[in-house]
């Protein structure tokens, strides 16, 4: 068994890659052998190594090619989407169980802690990952959506260690309410947006909330950025929950809501009740 007829380089790389995320997502890597990843290509021995120089350089690149890659997907899908957001939509997927594929992670991660080979690669690949989003939480503070304050290599480390360790607690060893653990994820959030500039001052100030439903498309993002102001109606559209008086305490989650609004379908009306 050798090179495939009919089979590019390329090709034979690809088939190597899948059988390599199959064989250590089920056996793990310790209990994986190269001629085991050869054998579920369909090649040789060699011809592995004609690609790849060991099995740490396979683990990596299989990562690299088949992890999970969530937060990279929902971006190219909708390159308008508010990092706010996609923070949001990832965070909710993190505490659920995964494919496969997700459990590569966990496998790299293991056997860098014990070798150096594995470790080596392994820098990097975490590496391009925090540079990754670090890049994208600069962006989003330069859009207003996030405090310019934080660091952003800080805030990537922050969401790394997130992903990273759900892959490890998973929900057959922890679970947590979907609804609880938005609501959480949306109380992050908002703490890091910019500091609220509208400062409560002596007079009264009075926040409501409205949705042009004629602008409105449905994209969500008002009920998931701010869950306790704004709801989903039977058909997707946002809504507002009560009479649209913001409760003291949220402005900071309505105006966030407003601005991640991509038509702009929310309402914000400040009434300054002044001292007679």
């Amino acid at each position: 068994m050798g090179r495939i007829p009919g089979v590019t380089a390329a090709e034979t790389r690809e088939r190597l890659l899948r059988a390599a995320a199959d064989v250590f997502a089920r056996r793990g890597y310790d209990g994986t052998r190269v001629a085991d990843i050869a054998a579920a290509a369909g090649v040789s021995n060699g011809a592995l190594y004609a690609h790849f120089a060991s099995k740490a350089e396979l683990l990596v690149a299989a990562l690299r090619a088949h992890g999970r890659r969530l937060l990279a997907d929902l971006l190219a899908a909708d390159p308008d989407r508010s990092v706010t957001d996609l923070l949001l939509v990832v965070g909710r997927w993190l505490p659920r169980r995964r494919d496969p594929d997700g459990h590569l992670i966990v496998e790299a991660l293991v056997a860098a802690r014990r070798d150096e080979e594995v470790a080596r690669p392994m820098r990097d690949y975490v590496g391009e990952r925090a540079d990754w989003l670090a890049t994208l939480v600069r962006a989003a503070q330069h859009g207003g959506e996030l405090d310019p304050a934080l660091s952003p290599d800080a805030l990537a480390h922050f969401c790394l260690l997130l992903a990273m360790g759900s892959a490890l607690v998973t929900p057959d060893l922890h679970a947590v309410g979907d609804e609880e653990w938005a609501a959480l994820l949306t109380r992050v959030v908002t703490a890091l947006a910019p500091p609220d500039t509208h400062p409560a001052t002596e007079e009264s100030t009075a926040v409501n909330v409205q949705i042009d439903s004629g602008r409105c498309q449905g994209h969500g993002r008002c009920y998931t950025l701010a869950p306790g102001l704004f709801a989903e109606d039977d058909e997707g559209y946002g809504q507002v929950a009560g009479d649209g008086a913001v409760p003291p305490g949220e402005e900071r989650a309505a105006r966030l809501a407003a601005s991640n609004c991509p038509e702009r379908a929310i309402d914000l009306d400040t009434d300054l009740d002044e001292e007679a």
